[in-house]
């Protein structure tokens, strides 16, 4: 790949998160039985007309105002002409030469540098229905659930050179939509697939390339690994003297392998035209600046703040801030006792180990901020240990008890009377002249052992900083 320059453009369909479709009112639901979502506008019987969604207006404006678009104020939709199973009018409405966004971009951080990803357009249209392959009884089923459900298909410029510069866009483009409450983003569920373009041409030349377009990829770690492998055989077969085919390719996840599936359309194969069912309109300055208004903070603003307002690394803030949730989590935390770094180091740390543990989210966790903040208080001051701490992180999710009630039931209260520890220290030294002499000689590191010895006898409730002050303390004046 040294002599070639890779060129990948994205294409990223992101289904919105309204309560009903795009042009009728039967519920956006996903995990419902099939067909039960359904109604004469969506499953394209005759007669029905189609009523544009003013909501998923308003989650378009905000897709575009977050990507830095032109919002083009003439709102007008086409039919893209195509016969599919699961596309029961024959036809889809989208938006073909007036999108409702153009000329924006996202900026990404990609190794230590930050680079510029233009956005083409970002256009609305409708999804398609959904088929189910049963290959037992060699048949395919269609579930028009999703037929109508409202897609935002997003569009880059060819300014992506790598699958890792492909593999970080996708990562900031998803936590930017997320930050905006427009969509769950969940790739899983198909809220948000994304087709690569890909081509490669010699190093310095202006020209593109011929390029392959690459579908089926259900996660961004198999775009990456798709456009990895598409890159080398474009590459291969250029240096063999053989021509790339315009074509659309399939991923093939368990050989991770692209597979020819078809020539690739051009515009004019969908003979696109204007939309007769719906009205062509217009959005008015008024309407664009309130939505405006009440765009929340983006995930880069939200990043320069944490790292003015709370003083932490760059590291820190940028675990915090993928997850807007933990992120508010945290934010609330801060008010209930204000370490934010110890906070946060309790938040990436134990709090995170038993998010990933449960395969849940913050929101759906059993704990409260106040509850969790006052925990991490307790090991801070030395009335728990960092392990004890960290079961009765446990103990409280799995219960719903604060951390008070749950130390009061376990008796898990660190022994931190200085009486209490001298007692248990002299009689660890007595059983361990040895190693006390050592530490007299000057080997500290022995510390850590006679700790340990004492942490034994108080069943691990003893303050081990304590401790250790208090050994040395001793052996110093035996």
């Amino acid at each position: 790949m040294s002599d070639f320059q890779t060129v990948i453009g994205l294409e990223v369909h992101l289904q919105l998160n309204t309560q009903s479709k795009i042009f009728c009112g039967c519920a956006n639901t996903f995990g419902q039985p099939p067909n039960t979502q359904t109604c004469p506008v969506c499953l394209g019987l005759p007669g029905s007309l189609p009523v544009f969604n003013r909501r998923v207006l308003d989650h378009a404006l905000k897709i575009a105002m977050a990507l830095h678009c032109n919002v083009n104020p003439f709102i007008k939709f086409d039919r893209k002409n195509y016969y599919y199973p699961d596309l029961p009018k024959g036809y889809q409405i989208s938006q073909y030469d007036l999108p409702i966004a153009n000329n924006g971009f996202l900026e990404i951080k990609t190794g230590d540098t930050v680079k510029r990803i233009n956005i083409r357009r970002a256009h609305l249209e409708e999804d398609a229905g959904k088929l189910i392959h049963d290959p037992a009884a060699n048949c395919s089923l269609v579930d028009y659930n999703r037929a109508g459900t409202p897609l935002m298909e997003i569009v880059t410029e060819p300014d992506i050179h790598s699958p890792q510069e492909a593999y970080d866009y996708l990562t900031e483009l998803k936590l930017s939509l997320q930050y905006l409450d427009v969509s769950d983003c969940d790739m899983e569920k198909g809220s948000l697939r994304c087709d690569a373009n890909i081509s490669i041409r010699k190093k310095g030349a202006k020209e593109l390339g011929t390029k392959a377009e690459l579908k089926n990829m259900n996660s961004f770690k198999a775009v990456k690994a798709a456009l990895e492998f598409e890159e080398n055989r474009q590459a291969q077969t250029i240096q063999a003297g053989e021509k790339i085919a315009q074509e659309t390719r399939l991923w093939n996840e368990q050989k991770q392998i692209t597979i020819s599936m078809r020539s690739k359309e051009e515009a004019h194969d969908y003979r696109y035209f204007p939309e007769p069912d719906l009205v062509p309109f217009t959005v008015d300055q008024q309407t664009i600046e309130e939505i405006r208004k009440v765009l929340p903070e983006s995930p880069a603003e939200k990043f320069n703040r944490f790292l003015k307002q709370y003083a932490l690394s760059e590291y820190d803030t940028q675990i915090l801030i993928q997850d807007k949730n933990l992120a508010a989590f945290f934010e609330e935390c801060t008010t209930h006792y204000p370490q934010a770094k110890k906070i946060c180091n309790w938040i990436i740390g134990p709090l995170a180990q038993e998010l990933n543990t449960r395969r849940t989210g913050i929101t759906t966790l059993n704990l409260k901020p106040g509850d969790f903040t006052d925990l991490v208080q307790k090991v801070d001051e030395g009335i728990l240990s960092n392990l004890t701490g960290k079961n009765v992180l446990s103990a409280m999710i799995d219960t719903n008890k604060n951390a008070q009630t749950i130390i009061s039931e376990k008796g898990l209260a660190q022994v931190s009377d200085d009486s209490t520890l001298e007692k248990i220290v002299d009689e660890v030294i007595r059983e361990n002249e040895k190693t006390a002499a050592q530490i007299k000689e000057g080997k500290e590191n022995a510390i850590g052992f006679l700790v340990g010895q004492a942490m034994r006898k108080t069943n691990g409730k003893a303050n081990p900083k304590k401790l250790g002050d208090i050994i040395k303390r001793r052996i110093q004046n035996v």
